[in-house]
């Protein structure tokens, strides 16, 4: 079935290929599993993929509260269960990255690898200031902030079909769980957005992480934290936020390969 019921939403997911592997495709804030469509055909020609709408995303419905990354990972553990997955590579964007590295720290049994592209974690100085900033304004103009906050996702290589499909999405995103989520992910000194939040959860990573940035400073902050010899920080200067969606060739390519290398 394309839907499962769980706790309190139900949740829409595609479940394609076969084999040893099972990946499973978390999007990022506002999107829906439709930003995977570039690589399941090539991933599920070698792995079993699955691809969620994340809780109150997509075809998934949503609840009245608790729309926040933490939730959306405890959801992922009880869709794995219901599915029969026992170990899987998670493999998350922006807001993805968040609920990706929730469920390796709390479900450590259950990951056995993390890819993170260019996650929504890690946050310092000038833009840890800002962003609670952003939460305020959102507050008072949730689709308005949210749409204006897609300026710095984009550059000028980004193509224009990419940036309306992005828009649209959010534009179709209920308002509440856009703030709850964002609310979660940035507001408060414990928030794994920002450091040190961040860095006393992904210090507990204890498997494998590959993870994707266009800032080099946000890489190297990151390999600082790998707590597995496996674990690789890739940098594409110049890339958007969306890199995965810019160049699917490359990092279907980049993500194999390192998948390949796991002992």
């Amino acid at each position: 079935m394309a839907f499962t019921d769980i706790d309190d939403v139900r949740l829409f997911h595609t479940d394609d290929g076969s084999g040893d592997t099972t990946l499973l495709l978390v999007h990022g804030l506002g999107s829906d599993s439709c930003e995977w469509v570039h690589h399941i055909p090539d991933l599920a020609a070698r792995y079993r993929v699955i691809a969620v709408d994340m809780r109150g995303h997509g075809h998934s419905t949503a609840s009245a509260t608790g729309n926040t990354p933490r939730r959306m990972a405890a959801d992922l553990a009880l869709l794995c269960a219901e599915l029969g997955v026992d170990s899987c590579v998670a493999i998350g964007h922006s807001m993805g990255g968040q609920i990706v590295s929730h469920l390796a720290v709390e479900h450590p049994s259950l990951v056995r690898a993390l890819v993170t592209v260019d996650p929504g974690y890690g946050f310092a100085g000038a833009t840890a200031a800002y962003l609670p900033v952003l939460v305020e304004r959102m507050r008072e103009d949730v689709i308005g902030v949210s749409l204006g906050n897609e300026e710095w996702t984009t550059t000028a290589a980004t193509p224009g079909w990419l940036r309306e499909w992005h828009r649209r999405r959010i534009l179709a995103t209920p308002p509440h769980v856009l703030l709850q989520a964002f609310e979660a992910m940035f507001d408060g000194p414990d928030a794994m957005g920002l450091r040190p939040g961040s860095e006393a959860c992904l210090a507990r990573r204890a498997c494998p992480v590959l993870t994707f940035w266009f800032d080099p400073a946000q890489a190297a902050w990151e390999a600082g934290l790998f707590t597995d010899p496996h674990s690789r920080a890739v940098v594409w200067e110049g890339s958007g936020h969306r890199l995965h969606e810019e160049r699917p060739g490359e990092f279907l390519i980049v993500v194999t390969n390192w998948l390949r290398s796991l002992p």
